[in-house]
């Protein structure tokens, strides 16, 4: 998708770049242990929600949060019971977000296969979503450590704060690309950031160390988030799971076009604005927007800030003593920008 930057290069040599699972072999063990423990938060005495539950938590994603609590554990120590427990929960608490998004976005597919808002409505998922966020930080109290209950508490509120900004900046084609950024860091780049964080707490790391990783953390959220954006325009919607263009029929004005309409001045803007919210741009409009976007160089532009953001995490994490769990940090650096879903 993008050129690499130096460090990049450096690493990109050997990666393939959409291959997730052969880049955690070393914490399958972990990150199986992590679906049996979702599975058995998504039992319930309530029927409906032990059938939604298990609906939801059942939907394997690239599971990238967990595997960040347990890689970055291991990078200062072994493995631990109570690391698999918190990357679990780092999911519980990432999914309970996706199913709150997708009652705003008024989404009807997730990874694949119908929302939990498609197949149930909004009244169902809205109480789904609050009950998986409560179970969260009423499981956190089990942690031996109290930061991380702190952070996990301040982080579910920094994530309702980031969709909150961004619902109500939506159709706003004035918005500047340092809010939009402000907006990634709470609802995505955040979240990498304390489950890297967590890893050091539990790996008994240094506060220099754990400075480190969470930058690594932020600036990898960052990328896949950029990223994520572009291909909401690009992608494959077969490869993606879910339909392109679906920010802009929500209203959501990210990254590129946020560089298109900077590049396109009010000629551009009156190009874009009615497109923005429309929920039935057809085929032959998408084409005509991508050529005009990739002509105004926005497509390349944010490429060029998650390469940025990319290889600010590459320079956090590549000075740890050489390990397993830090040359997977490394490729996962590497794939968050190169991947195509």
């Amino acid at each position: 998708m993008t050129s690499p930057t130096p460090l990049l290069d450096r690493w990109s040599a050997d990666t393939k770049a959409n291959d997730m699972s052969a880049l955690c072999e070393d914490i399958r063990a972990d990150l199986g242990r992590v679906e049996d423990r979702l599975a058995s938060w998504s039992r319930s005495s309530n029927p409906l929600t032990a059938e939604i539950s298990h609906y939801v938590l059942g939907k394997k994603g690239k599971r990238l949060r967990p595997a960040l609590v347990l890689l970055t554990s291991r990078l200062f120590s072994q493995g631990s019971e109570e690391a698999v427990f918190l990357a679990s929960l780092v999911e519980l608490l990432h999914t309970a977000s996706l199913i709150h998004d997708d009652i705003v976005d008024n989404a009807v597919v997730r990874r694949g296969t119908k929302s939990v808002h498609a197949k149930w409505g909004p009244n169902i998922t809205v109480l789904l979503g609050d009950y998986l966020y409560i179970k969260s930080i009423g499981l956190s109290l089990q942690s031996r450590h109290e930061r991380v209950i702190r952070l996990l508490t301040e982080v579910s509120a920094r994530m309702i704060e980031g969709e909150l900004d961004e619902f109500a900046l939506a159709g706003d084609v004035g918005i500047t690309e340092d809010r939009y950024l402000n907006i990634v860091e709470n609802k995505t780049a955040a979240l990498f950031a304390v489950c890297c964080r967590i890893g050091a707490i539990l790996g008994l790391a240094s506060p220099e160390e754990e400075e480190a990783v969470a930058a690594y953390g932020l600036n990898l959220g960052k990328t896949y988030q950029i990223v994520d954006d572009i291909l909401d325009f690009t992608g494959d919607e077969r490869v993606l799971g879910k339909p392109v263009l679906s920010d802009l029929a929500e209203g959501r004005i990210t990254l590129p076009l946020i560089r298109a309409l900077g590049a396109g001045g009010q000629a551009w803007r009156r190009r874009i604005e009615p497109l923005v919210g429309r929920k039935d741009i057809s085929g032959e409009e998408r084409r005509g927007l991508i050529e005009d976007m990739t002509a105004q160089g926005a497509f390349a532009l944010a490429a060029g800030r998650a390469r940025m953001f990319a290889e600010a995490s590459l320079k956090a994490i590549t000075p740890f003593p050489d390990s397993g769990p830090r040359g997977t940090l490394i490729h996962l650096a590497v794939v968050g920008l190169l991947r195509n879903r």
